[in-house]
């Protein structure tokens, strides 16, 4: 992984709206349709060259595939892991303080955004059996088509995204939650080795995580007990991987809305700072989050790690300007080292598959082009 040795380097968190026609098959597919899979195959190709080739062209150094194929950034385990069965009416009690701190707004809002726009419905899985992992074909036409596009323009670096063992279902099979959580780490510690072997970083997703803070039927103490036994279960699905060949991402979940119900940084980063990753990306260019790079001026941050603060967020589409991205970049750099710093988004602008996201497409690439404007602005500061 690298390091921001002469200017600061950009990257994403993952997901980028999908194509129309390409949803429209992966929509029939999901659902059960006739589809021909040459076609379908040959499509997706094609969309991760495109969105590779729109990457670089708006700057960013280190990219992803845009999550093409995949109908959720945690949903598509559905697809990948056996074990589980849908529980369509299952409630997980997910950011319970929050809607019913505005009942209104999220009545609305889990209709029409979220997984309510999903472009096909999901539900709750539940784990009823011995967990496998199956999904080896899928992943290396995952792993092909980025490969083909990486190669293609050239890229120095890139990442594929992955669901946290937190973000996988619930249990109704295994003894207890840390025997669950284990056989869930053991499965996709198969998808997280091949994405090394095949020459790409991990990223693993985990807004999960703050969900724990979140949850007040705990006290602080069982709060932090249970954040810790998730961090552990993480750790043992990365066991054996290089720990600068992995970004730990986490955020908090809702993309917009009031949220005033998530917790801080500060209480998590004890925490986030035990995952095994050689770069930790989070939340900081919204405002909820923004004051948080004082964090930084008290908590030391391990030598050789990276972080990847958010300059730009999904949580509005306002565009940031280039020179308020900057100043953003220059706050983290001064905290914790110009070279340890990589310019990022708050989460990814298309977490789940739908025919239209909450910040449209050419505003997505506005903003992208606006953090790499901003990065530029930020080096020729931190490197005078």
């Amino acid at each position: 992984m690298r390091h921001s040795t002469d200017r600061i380097l950009t990257t994403h968190v993952g997901s980028l709206p999908r194509p129309h026609d390409l949803l429209d098959l992966l929509k029939r597919r999901l659902e059960g349709g006739s589809v021909d899979e040459t076609v379908f195959a040959n499509r997706l190709s094609q969309a991760v060259d495109e969105m590779v080739g729109k990457q670089v062209d708006a700057g960013i150094d280190i990219v992803a595939d845009g999550e093409m194929s995949k109908p959720g950034h945690a949903v598509y385990i559905n697809e990948r892991l056996e074990g589980f069965e849908p529980r369509p009416d299952a409630d997980l009690g997910l950011y319970k303080e929050e809607r019913e701190a505005f009942p209104e707004f999220y009545d609305d809002y889990f209709k029409r955004a979220h997984l309510g726009a999903a472009i096909t419905a999901t539900a709750p899985m539940c784990c009823v059996g011995d967990i496998r992992y199956v999904g080896h074909e899928a992943l290396q036409t995952d792993l092909g088509n980025l490969r083909a596009a990486v190669d293609r323009f050239g890229c120095a670096e890139a990442f594929m995204p992955c669901a946290a063992v937190t973000g996988v279902g619930f249990n109704e099979h295994y003894d207890t939650e840390e025997a669950y959580l284990y056989a869930v780490a053991d499965a996709l510690s198969e998808e997280y080795r091949t994405i090394i072997e095949s020459g790409f970083l991990l990223q693993v997703d985990d807004p999960f995580l703050p969900n724990v803070y979140m949850d007040n039927s705990l006290d602080d103490a069982q709060r932090i007990a249970k954040a810790i036994t998730y961090v552990e279960a993480v750790n043992h699905s990365l066991s054996g991987i290089p720990e600068d060949k992995v970004r730990f991402h986490t955020c908090y979940g809702i993309n917009q809305g009031p949220r005033i119900h998530e917790p801080d940084l500060p209480q998590m980063i004890e925490q986030v700072l035990m995952v095994k990753a050689g770069a930790y990306s989070f939340e900081a260019g919204n405002p909820r989050h923004e004051h948080e790079y004082h964090l930084w001026e008290t908590v030391r941050l391990p030598k050789g790690k990276i972080i990847i603060p958010g300059v730009i967020t999904h949580a509005t589409s306002v565009i940031e300007h280039p020179e308020y991205v900057a100043e953003r970049i220059v706050r983290f750099a001064e905290r914790v080292g110009r070279e340890n710093v990589i310019a990022g988004v708050d989460c990814g602008f298309s977490s789940q598959a739908t025919y239209r996201t909450e910040v449209e497409p050419r505003i997505v690439w506005a903003k992208l082009e606006a953090l790499c404007e901003g990065a530029k602005i930020a080096s020729d500061r931190l490197w005078p």
